[in-house]
């Protein structure tokens, strides 16, 4: 989708893409098009998934250059993570650092 994918990974509850971004996509339609194009790919390939279909929401963070080995690790570590921290914890943590005002009603589908 013009955006080059350096790791991809996930758990049952979500998936961790770390890409480059192309100026020209914003970043609700290049999350849009992943999610269109992997469920197809997902309703083709494999049965039992004919119903299958992502959440409404995502979240997006941006990191500096220096950042990107240690998350490509991170997400290749994925399952052993979330066996210390949830995936909603660990969420409310970053948006706590970060100071990201956030409503749970609204985060949550």
């Amino acid at each position: 989708l013009g955006s080059p994918a350096f790791q991809i990974g996930g758990v049952a509850d979500h998936v961790h893409v770390l890409c480059g971004l192309t100026k020209n996509q914003a970043l609700k339609d290049l999350v849009m098009g992943l999610k269109k194009e992997s469920s197809k790919w997902l309703k083709q390939e494999f049965e039992g998934f004919e119903a299958f279909h992502w959440q409404a929401g995502y979240g997006g963070f941006s990191i500096s250059p220096t950042h990107v080995a240690p998350l490509k690790q991170y997400i290749l570590n994925q399952e052993a993570h979330h066996h210390r921290e949830s995936f909603q914890d660990e969420l409310r943590r970053l948006l706590k650092m970060y100071r990201i005002e956030y409503d749970e009603k609204y985060i949550w589908d």
